[in-house]
């Protein structure tokens, strides 16, 4: 694995990232998603399988990940304006875009502006609505108030740590991210509170969890992106995924156009628990053949 860091310039800012390259062939730039514990750690199983035939490069999101962070109101103009650097600037017209959870909206957002396209788009248990508006159906003006609190220099780390500590990331884990509750073991538990205490961790985060982060207004905004994007796309998802994003998925699977693979296991992080599967499903696609 070749490690790498990007700088890449935020409103005068420069913002430091990690991207881990692996393999050669055609470029395949893979996203994580944008959760509390997401980095782009959580790719290496595909890049591990994908490194054979395709070069791939796996990139941090800004505000995630396992390094330091700096505070900034993350916005998603921000990740927008990151997304078009990568694809401008570090790895232009890619033979395809693999991209879970928020990761998927922002490509598709993209794909339904951009000119030049990349040759096809996989997009792995996709969400456009953050946890807490996906379980209150809507945002509340509560929302608001929980950045600004958890964004307090000195309540914010207090209430940002009792909701990441261990038992709430198993938890988590066992709820929406994976099938299989042992699957976090001790060391992935580790990797993932190794993400959520990095320093700067709570901002990026909060705004993730509460909603500030979303792409999308609504699912019409979701289904009219995927639409018109243009590229081939696939969707791959678990049987397990929580009822209310298997619900986002489901309409997105009925899109003309985009090519489903529902697996028989996975919940929200399919990719990371059962890659040969989930490689297994985006192969054929990449090189060409209907993926089924």
């Amino acid at each position: 694995m070749d490690t790498r860091i990007l700088d890449w310039n935020w409103r005068g800012k420069i913002i430091r990232l990690g991207a881990d390259a692996r393999g050669s062939g055609p470029k395949v730039l893979l996203l994580p998603a944008l959760s509390s514990i997401s980095s782009k750690r959580e790719m290496h199983p595909l890049q591990e399988r994908l490194a054979a035939r395709y070069s791939t490069l796996a990139v941090d999101w800004p505000g995630f990940g396992e390094a330091p962070r700096p505070q900034v109101d993350w916005t998603p103009d921000a990740y927008a304006a990151f997304l078009a650097f990568v694809l401008t600037s570090v790895m232009p017209h890619p033979h395809a875009i693999i991209a879970a959870g928020h990761a998927a909206s922002y490509v598709l957002k993209h794909a339904a502006g951009a000119a030049a396209q990349p040759t096809r788009l996989v997009l792995v248990a996709p969400t456009w609505r953050g946890p807490l508006p996906t379980m209150a159906d809507r945002h509340r003006p509560f929302f608001d108030r929980l950045c600004r609190l958890v964004d307090h220099a000195t309540v914010g780390p207090f209430i940002y740590r009792l909701n990441v500590n261990p038992f709430v990331v198993r938890r988590m884990g066992a709820g929406h991210v994976y099938s299989d509750p042992a699957f976090l073991d001790e060391e992935r538990l580790r990797q993932k509170l190794a993400v959520v205490r990095a320093p700067g961790a709570r901002f990026a985060s909060v705004r993730f969890v509460t909603g500030r982060l979303d792409p999308l207004a609504s699912r019409e905004a979701f289904l009219d992106v995927a639409r018109r994007a243009g590229a081939p796309i696939l969707l791959v998802y678990g049987a397990d995924t929580p009822p209310k994003s298997r619900a986002e998925m489901e309409a997105l699977a009925a899109v003309p156009g985009v090519r489903t693979t529902r697996l028989p296991r996975g919940k929200l992080a399919v990719h990371e628990e059962f890659p040969d599967a989930t490689v297994n499903a985006i192969e054929p696609f990449l090189a060409g053949h209907s993926a089924g």
